[in-house]
């Protein structure tokens, strides 16, 4: 019987909510964080709180310009410096499930190099932005690798886009029940699509911007992307003056009048 109203549910959370205050007391591990993944790993069925996890998320808009994104999660906080992004190689066109396939197989390529940083450091859990096909893609190429023995689950949307439950081998699970739980899950899954999505408009925007520059005679994509890593925006290319633009590898002064002359309104 799971009671859904009334005193008896009031009982319940009470006693559950003693439970973890107990569990937190009992093993030391106090503060809010630790506590949510004392509690995630429970749900889970973890022997052992996921002190590392990461997620990972595909972001497209519709075309075949697909990326991915990698963020970390240490002792249930965002630890930056373990993020990553990553450029889709092999899929042709739209598949996420693909695209997720190529990115965790890379991941674990890293990792059996022996790479320093978070590619060297093996994962207590990771989390993938998505249902049961992520997952399923995902659990194919991961078996009989150094990942094997990794939990790996999908984080499930509503119709809203918001957290709804997790993904396993054994159907889902609920966390909206498990407050802690769900907050977590919600923080992250809400972090690795923020992370994917900038790092995906990050790179439209900055082919956008090398194929203005390309209209201009004599400059190619590998002289705008020159152009671009000095100064930064369009806008400071107008602004720069001749010899400005001849302190770029590969423009001469010709290219630079040129360039200033299209920018500056000159024939």
């Amino acid at each position: 019987a799971v009671p859904q109203k009334g005193d008896n549910t009031k009982i319940i959370k009470m006693a559950y909510t003693n439970a973890v205050e107990r569990l937190a007391r009992e093993s030391g591990r106090l503060n809010r964080s630790e506590r949510f993944i004392d509690e995630l790993g429970a749900l889970l069925g973890m022997e052992n709180p996921p002190n590392v996890i990461e997620s990972y998320d595909i972001s497209n808009w519709g075309d075949d310009s697909s990326v991915a994104g990698m963020v970390v999660f240490n002792e249930g906080k965002p630890y930056k410096a373990g993020y990553r992004k990553f450029r889709i190689n092999s899929v042709v066109g739209i598949d996420d499930y693909a695209s997720m396939q190529e990115i965790i197989s890379r991941r674990i390529k890293r990792y059996d190099i022996g790479e320093k940083g978070q590619f060297g450091v093996k994962p207590d859990l990771i989390l993938l932005d998505g249902g049961k096909g992520h997952l399923s893609s995902v659990m194919e190429i991961v078996k009989g690798t150094s990942f094997e023995d990794v939990p790996i689950f999908g984080m499930v949307k509503d119709s809203k886009h918001k957290t709804r439950a997790i993904t396993g081998d054994g159907g889902e699970i609920a966390i909206n029940s498990t407050r802690s739980v769900f907050t977590l899950v919600s923080e992250i899954q809400e972090e690795v699509h923020r992370f994917s999505v900038g790092f995906h408009h990050k790179k439209h925007t900055k082919r956008g911007l090398e194929l203005s520059l390309t209209k201009i005679d004599g400059i190619g994509e590998k002289k705008a992307q020159e152009l671009l890593k000095i100064f930064k925006t369009i806008k400071n290319i107008k602004e720069a003056t001749v010899l400005d633009l001849m302190q770029v590898k590969g423009i001469n002064k010709e290219l630079a009048e040129k360039i200033y002359d299209y920018y500056n309104g000159e024939v």
